[in-house]
């Protein structure tokens, strides 16, 4: 696998665009479009929030008839959610434009929106930003690149990622772009994510590798607890590198699903670290743990708990926080068999061993504490799972950028 420039137009096939629709942001491009002639097979993943967008509704109903894909068109600004019948009414006036324009049926056609909840989305905008996007696609790299800019809310950073890999002796090109910044919290899917690749896969191969790959990624990071009305994530694969389509779990399948997790982990990481008013990437790394669920529980109750991402943001080695928020997280341990580590590009100190803390020096844990990602190990001696989860800081501007976010 190797890294490449780009983002969701780096696959062949694979055109975007964007514009500034004035939905709610001014002097700043707000919607978004991905386009291929060529259908895809869709597979996709949404929030676990009972409440849901009517975009998240729009976008299962397609994944789930199994319909070709040959598109999204995604806004921000207004999350369209809590809508009702208005707001799912926009979803499909958004896709109909899209087929009067490019000349796909609409019900091909996924939408995703991002932003306030509770306010109805100006359709006029919306289908003449559909218009308008639709005269300017392009399958450059930097058409791609802009659209990761136009789909962002309070992130302060545009996310994406392109990566190539061999499959049936075809070279085939996985990219996405990812948005999020605050209302993360694992749970599916903590964000908007929208991956493109010109690999040809059967659609339930796909949709399996998918989930699984986000158990471990965009499910192991959480901002502040609160898990989005709209969270989705969709892969499109319209399959013109020209591979044997991969119908069994064989090398070829093996092979994407490994640049599938490299590319779901990238966009994970770069949405904890961009959390809202975060300062540093803070992950957690449980090993030998006796089950991977427990490793995984553990590993997002310490990066979840607002008394350890506040020493984080402090650096502050009150290592009993993290400790405290293993013992609520469900699992059942014995703490005398745990041992706890700061980790850095700093450094590596001890803390904790098998039930009693250690003496160590304030000054190096100072240091640790204050490089941009801050690692917590901790070694359960129980078994042979492990599991990593990523956080960021709790600072004095998330409330701030949550505190006036209508306005």
């Amino acid at each position: 696998m190797e890294y490449i420039k780009g983002g969701v137009t780096a696959a062949a096939g694979f055109e975007a665009a964007v514009c500034e629709a004035n939905i709610k942001y001014k002097d700043r491009t707000d919607m978004a479009m991905v386009f291929s002639k060529e259908p895809c097979v869709c597979a996709g993943t949404f929030t676990s929030n009972v409440v849901k967008a009517a975009c998240v509704m729009w976008d299962k109903e397609i994944v789930e008839s199994g319909r070709p894909v040959h598109g999204v068109v995604i806004n921000s600004g207004i999350a369209n959610a809590c809508t009702g019948k208005e707001g799912y009414d926009a979803c499909e006036a958004t896709a109909r434009a899209f087929e009067a324009k490019l000349g796909v049926p609409y019900n091909t056609v996924a939408v995703a929106s991002t932003g306030v909840i509770g306010m109805q989305l100006p359709v006029d905008k919306l289908t003449t930003g559909v218009g308008l996007m639709a005269e300017k696609l392009s399958d450059s790299i930097e058409a791609g690149t802009e659209a990761s800019k136009a789909i962002m809310t309070t992130d302060t950073v545009n996310k994406e990622i392109a990566v190539t890999f061999e499959a049936g002796g075809k070279k085939i090109t996985l990219g996405g772009m990812s948005k999020g910044s605050g209302m993360i919290h694992p749970n599916m899917c903590t964000m908007l994510g929208f991956l493109t690749t010109d690999l040809s896969i059967e659609k339930a191969l796909l949709q399996e590798a998918l989930k699984e790959v986000v158990t471990d990624t965009f499910n192991m990071i959480s901002v502040d607890g609160d898990t989005s009305t709209n969270d989705t994530l969709l892969i499109l694969s319209n399959g013109l590198a020209g591979n044997e389509t991969i119908q069994e779990k064989n090398e070829d399948y093996a092979e994407f699903k490994n640049a599938l997790f490299e590319v779901c982990r990238f966009l994970a990481r770069k949405m904890a670290s961009d959390g809202e008013g975060a300062t540093k990437l803070f992950t957690a790394h449980v090993l030998n743990a006796k089950t991977k669920e427990d490793a995984r529980v553990l590993a997002r109750s310490v990066i979840s708990s607002s008394l350890s991402k506040a020493a984080v943001y402090g650096c502050d080695a009150n290592f009993g926080r993290f400790l405290c928020a293993m013992g609520y997280s469900g699992v059942n341990f014995d703490q005398t068999d745990v041992e706890l580590y700061f980790e850095s590009k700093a450094g590596e100190l001890k803390v904790f061993e098998y039930g009693v803390p250690l003496a160590f020096d304030e000054d190096f844990a100072t240091k640790i504490l204050s490089e941009e990602e801050v690692i917590i190990r901790i070694d359960m001696h129980e078994g042979e799972e492990e599991a990593t989860a990523w956080g960021c800081d709790l600072t004095y501007d998330y409330v701030k950028i949550n505190a006036d976010y209508r306005s």
